[in-house]
């Protein structure tokens, strides 16, 4: 089998020689397509493969029309809509993510940029310390639960709300669960924002649940930034001079959230959740490990088009 490993953004080299010894192991073929600065280009390389992995690439339909042998496409992190499940599964391909890889990552960039905002964005004067806030976890998976781990080592009272996970499973974990939404948010000086965007969550974070933030409140956006209204994120934080905003997604308005609220919002310049060399590689290697046992065994563990 050909597999292809196309990435505007490449993978770092220590992760592309172990995708390919993961690859050429099994018996199949590696091929790359890095830093294509056109989409054509993408397109050609897709066109004989039998397998596809991607980082925050984009598999739309014209990928799929391309893609004249493709059997799976995985995206390697825990986000995947960067792919057309719906192309896709006309065209009997199997999706997959590959989740928890990045976790560790993404959680210990969020309590970073809770200091850095804490801190004032390191801007001289007296900032506050996270230690006795209240902490929420909005969305307890795999990145949520580390976030929670690691607040808590830094003395906050973690909370959390998910629908989807058990609140025994949270208590385990010494976590307080709440029972909504706007619970959560009017509880906690700090979120931690770990939803994925869907037809139900994009736009849901806004200011009926921003405004409802205690005095001082930060809401972290690790997740996407499609899950804010961000017309109405300017609203509140005119209105509440006291909230701040902290984001690795730049948000479609970033310039004029930055003119208006100076070191009260800041936004990496490219999504860094999972910019750690750990990340990459774990990535990589779990994306080529879920090809070769699919081809080998048909296993599906991780699909997301089922």
């Amino acid at each position: 089998m050909k597999v292809l490993v196309a990435t505007d953004k490449p993978f770092a080299k220590v992760a592309v020689d172990g995708i390919r010894a993961v690859v050429e192991q099994a018996g199949h073929e590696l091929v790359l397509c890095e830093k294509y600065t056109d989409v054509s280009d993408f397109h050609k390389a897709v066109a004989d493969v039998d397998a596809l992995i991607v980082r925050s690439d984009k598999v739309d339909a014209a990928v799929v029309d391309a893609a004249k042998n493709l059997k799976i496409v995985v995206r390697a992190g825990a986000g995947f809509d960067n792919l057309d499940l719906a192309a896709c599964t006309a065209k009997g391909i199997v999706c997959m993510n590959t989740p928890g890889q990045n976790s560790n990552a993404v959680a210990e960039l969020a309590l970073g940029m809770m200091v850095y905002m804490a801190r004032n964005c390191f801007q001289p004067g007296a900032g506050t310390e996270l230690k006795g806030k209240k902490l929420g976890i909005h969305a307890y998976g795999n990145v949520g639960r580390l976030v929670a781990m690691i607040g808590k080592g830094f003395g906050m009272e973690v909370y959390a709300f998910d629908p989807f996970v058990k609140a025994e499973a949270i208590q385990a974990d010494g976590v307080n669960v709440l029972n909504s939404v706007e619970e959560l948010y009017s509880t906690c000086h700090y979120i931690s924002l770990h939803i994925p965007a869907n037809d139900k969550t994009k736009k849901s974070i806004g200011y009926e649940l921003l405004s409802k933030m205690p005095k001082g409140g930060c809401l972290v956006n690790t997740a996407r930034k499609e899950v804010i209204h961000e017309e109405e994120l300017v609203k509140v934080l005119t209105e509440r001079t006291d909230l701040k905003y902290a984001t690795d997604i730049e948000a479609g308005n970033q310039a004029e959230l930055n003119e208006k609220f100076g070191i009260r919002v800041f936004a990496t310049p490219k999504k860094m959740g999972a910019e750690t060399a750990e990340a990459n590689i774990n990535a990589g290697l779990a994306a080529a490990n879920q090809i070769c046992k699919f081809f080998a065994t048909g296993d599906t563990t991780f699909q997301v088009n089922k």
